[in-house]
Parts: C-alpha cells; structure tokens; sequence
C-alpha cells in the first residue's frame, strides 16, 4: 500500500534568532541526515517520489540523504515561528526565551495567540497555514507509490493535528517532541490519511549515535 513518509530536517542553526540564520544545517544536521539515508539504503525504503519545502534546511536535508531531483514545494515549509514569536512581544510583551525549558512553555503559548488571531499582521494566519497543509498532502496523496517528504516540526505537527483531531495544546506538544530527521508515516485508511507512525529514528538508536536525538 502507497503511503507518505515525512521527515523533519537535520538540525539546524541553533543559535539563531531569526528566520535568515537559523535556516541552514548544523554539522550535526548533515550528519544525521546521512545516517538517515544510509538507514534507508540497508532497509530498501524504495520512495519513487520525493518533496521537499524550499527551505535551505530542506534541500540540504534531502542532498545530504542522497535524495535526489525532489519537487520543491513552498506549502512544504515551516511556519515563520521567529517572526511570530517576534510580533508577539511586541504586542503582547511576552519575551521571545533563549533556552529549551523557556521555549516549551512558550510554543504552546505562541500557537494558542496565534490560533486566536490575537497576534496581528502574522506572515500568514493560522487557517491559512491548515489550509496550505490539508492542500499539499492531499496533492501528494497516495497515488505513484510511497512518497518522502522533508520538512519541519512545524508542518509535521499540523499534520498530526488535522489526522487525529488534537486541538492546540495536544498540536503544541506534538511539535516539542519532534526529533530531528524523525519519521512520521501515514497510510490510508477508508478515506482519511492515518498515522502508523511516529518520531521514528532508528537510525540514531545505536548508543554511539543517541546523542544525536535532538530537538533543537
């Protein structure tokens, strides 16, 4: 049975405080992504289709995989979340957090503001970003053989949110538990796209490569 694979990027520039610098991988991200790539090589994951966002963490991600000649998608690409966070404290004077421990209380925060419309002149409004997503997966769809897709946390707990029904604190906690080039398939199932799996990276499991389970 077709189905579609998603990935989140190897990590990317995590001193970054803006969208620009943050949108490039890490030598750790490089390296997760061949891992990735090898991973799949030894298990035959055979995927005659290939999708990436048009982000620079996207296309190295999939280079770096050795996946070659993807369709560069723009609807594929992660939620501009700095420049949210950013109109955020303008507006509301909730800091932008420096740490992990400050970003996972701030994510849920941001996305329910969000959500709410109560952060003005966003890059785009939440129901424009659900739209964008429900309408880039039907378009892969399951037709042509398993497809991979590249992308970000973002997008992928979107997906999640819209196949299960999560409201946004369950969608906020989906995106904070998203590892670096994790795989997360669905299958079709009646007519709905279901998800059979989750944060996978068994190519990181070796304890010689567990230090490369990241999240930022």
């Amino acid at each position: 049975m077709s189905h579609i694979t998603l990935v989140r990027h190897g990590q990317a520039n995590t001193t970054a405080r803006d969208e620009k610098n943050y949108d490039k991988l890490s030598d750790l991200g490089h390296q997760q992504a061949r891992w990735l790539g090898a991973h799949l090589q030894d298990t035959r994951s055979h995927f005659p289709r290939v999708y990436c966002g048009t982000l620079i963490r996207h296309a190295e991600t999939t280079a770096s995989m050795g996946l070659t000649d993807p369709i560069r998608d723009p609807r594929l690409n992660e939620i501009e979340y700095f420049t949210i966070a950013q109109l955020f404290e303008e507006q509301h004077g909730v800091k932008v957090p420096t740490d992990r421990e400050g970003f996972v209380e701030h994510l849920p925060r941001t996305f329910a503001a969000w959500a709410d419309g109560a952060i003005k002149n966003t890059p785009e409004t939440f129901e424009e970003f659900e739209t964008r997503v429900r309408d880039a997966l039907t378009d892969i769809g399951t037709e042509g053989g398993p497809a991979i897709v590249v992308t970000s946390g973002g997008l992928i707990s979107m997906v999640v949110r819209q196949a299960m029904g999560l409201d946004i604190p369950a969608m906020a906690r989906v995106a904070l538990a998203i590892m670096n080039t994790s795989m997360h398939r669905l299958y079709p199932i009646g007519t709905q796209l279901s998800p059979v799996l989750f944060n996978a990276v068994p190519h990181l499991e070796a304890p010689d490569r567990q230090f490369a389970q990241t999240h930022l």
